[in-house]
């Protein structure tokens, strides 16, 4: 299935199904998508999606970051706990976001590495930035 992991319902009928899904993104809040992949995300190194931080940061700026992470992980555990119960009541058991994520069977993320922040990345995500670049004539 390909699908969106910021609404998993293609995730929740990949899973019952048993068939593989392949994810197009291009960032997930709270970093589920890092979590489910089990990439590397430390706070001190890895800016957070609203924050205007690069991966040069300094001792202020960590802390900063380090308190936006502790905040996404709390909005977003509010924000996806219809889709964990969901998920839980159609596949007979109890799932958590990253859970049901993690079986994602590739990451097509529409970021380019070079205008992001550098991230550690796992062997199936794979950038695809640049689809929305237009071409000069």
């Amino acid at each position: 299935i390909f699908t969106d992991p910021v609404s998993p319902c293609g995730q929740i009928i990949a899973l019952h199904f048993s068939i593989p899904s392949v994810f197009f993104l291009r960032m997930v809040p709270c970093a589920i998508d890092v979590h489910a992949a089990q990439s590397p995300d430390p706070p001190s190194y890895i800016p957070r999606m609203f924050s205007v931080y690069t991966d040069h940061m300094t001792f202020s700026e960590r802390v900063k970051n380090f308190l936006i992470a502790l905040s996404e992980s709390f909005s977003c555990s509010i924000a996806y706990a219809p889709f964990e119960e969901l998920a839980s009541e159609f596949l007979q058991k109890p799932v958590t976001m990253t859970e049901l994520l993690s079986h994602g069977s590739v990451w097509l993320k529409r970021i380019d590495f070079v205008f992001e922040y550098p991230m550690p990345v796992m062997p199936n995500m794979v950038f695809i930035g640049g689809i929305h670049c237009g071409q000069k004539k």
